[in-house]
């Protein structure tokens, strides 16, 4: 088989490369996450459909969540495979933002799925979204700049791209979790009808905005800089590390198969929702604890994709994708959810307890800290870190 790859260079004029063939078997073989997806999602839609309405049994209720779990992050993987493959043939920034809206694709797509087909669940999409806005500008952020420090003393940004990021997430941010506490419509931490229509489509319009903005007029602003030594033009870098996502296609056949391998994710997250549910009650474990494991679900193939970056002294990679995810969850998610709310009925709570909004807003400052302009380092990464484990216990101990 002669297999050909898109390079970094293609950036400045360089040629598409790509795999032309290959055997029924060496297609087939990349693709068993997908495989499966289906056939679980065949399984717990018809025999198995009874086995999440028998759950005395907590030896057979983990059983059955370690295997939903399992292969949806099978899944979510092959989901990443894909993109990143894109990512190759279309080159940045456009990769990293198919990869981002890829991944939390899944998370819009999972908490519609429970909003609209499971018991009423009010503060689920908000323990979600708060889920992974700590998780990524605390956990994911920390690994990656500790990793980065740790392999190469200091590293090299776009600042321009972080503090387009930031401006947008934090305004944002404080809009969806932390306002719906102060207003005084609702007696609960919601929005009225009305607030809710104007505040779903002022957010879908920024991020519309800042996603136009990314991909052509300051489509630099998230290109990696060059090296100490050179003139101050942005570029991808000269020789960056390939991707490590088997052989590479064409552009349909990678979007099609992104498509069908998010499916499963998506239809599994019904089921999943429920043994969630049950566990947590059952357990006695804290209800934000669904929350977060369905953000790990979502982020840990990206999250992967990040240390592997930083590793590779990629660093502006690392951030437009951990930035990417937090702006893009709030982005997405926020006017799906009201959407939904609205048009059904559905409860939902956004307003975070004073504890978390405290946090957030920590979290945001240090965020804004971290991407001022100077180098990072592994010093940073722990501040993010001993965040991160501050959140993990107020779960277990608010």
């Amino acid at each position: 088989m002669v297999e050909t790859r898109r390079t970094a260079g293609m950036a400045r004029g360089g040629t598409a490369k790509r795999s032309s063939g290959g055997g029924f078997g060496t297609r087939l073989r990349p693709e068993l996450g997908l495989i499966a997806g289906v056939v679980s999602t065949v399984i717990f839609y018809t025999v198995g459909s009874e086995w999440t309405a028998q759950l005395d049994s907590l030896a057979w209720m983990t059983f059955l969540f370690v295997l939903l779990f399992g292969v949806m992050v099978w899944c979510a993987f092959g989901v990443v495979r894909h993109a990143d493959a894109l990512a190759e043939i279309l080159g940045e920034p456009y990769g990293t933002l198919i990869l981002t809206i890829s991944v939390i694709s899944m998370e819009v797509a999972i908490l519609a799925t429970v909003m609209l087909t499971g018991p009423p669940n009010a503060t689920l999409p908000r323990e979600t979204m708060f889920a992974i806005l700590m998780i990524v500008l605390n956990g994911m952020v920390g690994t990656v700049l500790a990793i980065g420090g740790f392999r190469h003393v200091v590293q090299q940004y776009n600042l321009q791209g972080a503090l387009a990021y930031l401006a947008v997430i934090t305004p944002l941010a404080v809009i969806a979790l932390i306002l719906p506490t102060f207003t005084r419509s609702t007696d609960a931490p919601t929005f009225t009808t009305y607030q809710a229509v104007m505040f779903g489509t002022l957010t879908a319009l920024l991020y519309g905005a800042f996603l136009t903005i990314q991909t052509t007029r300051h489509r630099q602003f998230f290109l990696q800089p060059k090296p100490k030594g050179k003139n101050a033009e942005l570029e991808p870098p000269a020789s960056p590390e390939p991707h490590h996502h088997g052989p590479t296609y064409s552009a349909a056949y990678h979007g099609v198969l992104l498509i069908a391998t998010l499916l499963p994710v998506v239809l599994l997250s019904k089921p999943l929702a429920k043994l969630l549910d049950h566990g947590v009650g059952q357990m006695g474990l804290p209800n934000a604890l669904g929350g977060v494991v369905i953000a790990m679900l979502i982020l840990s193939p990206e999250w992967a994709a990040a240390l592997s970056a930083a590793a590779r002294d990629q660093l502006q990679r690392a951030v437009n994708l951990s930035l990417g995810s937090a702006l893009s969850t709030i982005g997405l998610t926020v006017p799906v959810v009201l959407a939904i709310s609205v048009m059904t009925g559905a409860p939902l709570e956004l307003g975070l307890d004073s504890v978390d909004i405290v946090l957030l807003a920590v979290t945001l400052v240090v965020c804004h800290i971290t991407f001022s302009g100077a180098p990072t380092n592994i010093l940073l990464g722990f501040v993010h870190l001993v965040l991160f484990a501050t959140y993990i216990v107020l779960i277990f101990k608010p």
